[in-house]
């Protein structure tokens, strides 16, 4: 049993391409130099971080590719994410259940939150800017062309630094996967650990889902209503399954805090307006971010949400202690990585991970 016997992805990929809109105007001259630029941006990018950061790619590793796309192209690798993302779920269990469920219920089922999921996906195409995928396809920077015209236009900034500045942001994200592949190993084995612990019938999954996606999609319009809003927390039975997701929020913590340090501490010399875009894009967010609703949403993590932004605060805190070297003790295994507690007290994870008294430089 795939995911497919609880989200209709095919259908959800073409109701999220119906619904989106195909982006600011532009002349065929002026988006393919737009593309150009975001090629040229993202490998310019690479230096930067590496010589910020002090991380190389594996040696040998897969050379990652870097795809400029259009809303219905990030639409297509989300729902191969998604399915990807939840087939071990859904495998794991149909092998439990003492009945599969009907073909009808699954099909009627699976459409309706297809549906959902569609439009979901559609609102979201429309602002995501970038992101490295971990799952799915695997391996590829995406670029979002026509949401960074978007979001420079509406923000007034540059958009040459702009497009840099968003290029130095993921390419962390790459660097972090392609420098570390037991990262991605981590993350795989702690959605494994969640899908052994549980022990909901694919029937009540299914039910479970619809009521999700409904309450996604209701969250990232900005509706109050609360269906959903428990997330994969719902799932949950016992301490031991909700510190598999303690170890979930961390990680992504630290990735996205790691990245925000770093396309801010390239500094003027390399993006001249820098100060401007992170003052300006900080209005910005202070808007109803998508992506953090969808994940509050998701996770059922409404409290912790704002450990997201404590990740930066951590990897400030760190190098502030011990430096960028210092740091990058935090990519030598699972064992180092920070625990939820230690994301808003920086000097812990470096008592314990260096051995001694953290002072700050």
């Amino acid at each position: 049993m795939s995911s497919s016997a609880l989200v209709d992805w095919e259908l959800a990929g073409r109701t999220a391409r119906r619904l989106t809109g195909p982006g600011p105007g532009t002349t065929r001259e002026e988006a393919a130099a737009v593309v150009a630029e975001l090629h040229r941006a993202s490998a310019t990018a690479v230096a930067h971080v590496e010589g910020l950061t002090g991380l190389r790619p594996v040696e040998g590793g897969p050379v990652p590719e870097v795809a400029v796309v259009d809303r219905p192209g990030w639409i297509d690798a989300n729902t191969a994410g998604m399915a990807a993302l939840l087939d071990p779920l859904a495998g794991a269990l149909l092998e439990r259940s003492e009945s599969r469920p009907g073909p009808l219920a699954t099909a009627i089922g699976s459409r309706a939150t297809g549906v959902q999921a569609g439009g979901l996906l559609a609102f979201l195409s429309s602002r995501v800017l970038g992101q490295y995928e971990v799952f799915g396809t695997g391996g590829r920077l995406l670029l979002v062309a026509p949401n960074i015209v978007d979001a420079e236009r509406r923000m007034g900034v540059d958009p040459s630094d702009f497009r840099l500045w968003v290029c130095l942001h993921e390419v962390t994200h790459q660097l972090q996967f392609t420098a570390f592949p037991w990262l991605q190993d981590h993350l795989e084995a702690q959605i494994t650990e969640f899908v052994q612990a549980t022990d909901l019938s694919p029937d009540a999954l299914r039910d479970r889902m619809a009521d999700l996606v409904r309450g996604l999609a209701d969250a990232v319009r900005g509706g109050d209503d609360d269906a959903g809003s428990q997330g994969l927390m719902a799932l949950v039975r016992d301490p031991a399954q909700r510190a598999v997701l303690d170890r979930v929020t961390a990680v992504m913590s630290l990735v996205e805090g790691h990245a925000e340090f770093v396309m801010d501490g390239v500094g003027p010399d390399v993006v001249p307006s820098v100060r401007t875009l992170r003052k300006r894009f900080a209005q910005r967010r202070k808007g109803r971010n998508p992506l953090d609703r969808v994940l509050r949403r998701l996770l059922g993590l409404e409290q912790k949400m704002k450990q997201y932004a404590d990740g930066r605060h951590f990897v400030g805190g760190v190098v502030d202690r011990v430096g960028m070297d210092g740091f990058n003790r935090v990519w030598s295994g699972p064992e180092t990585l920070p625990l939820v507690e230690e994301l808003t007290d920086p000097a812990r994870w470096v008592e314990r991970v260096h051995g001694r008294p953290a002072v700050t430089a």
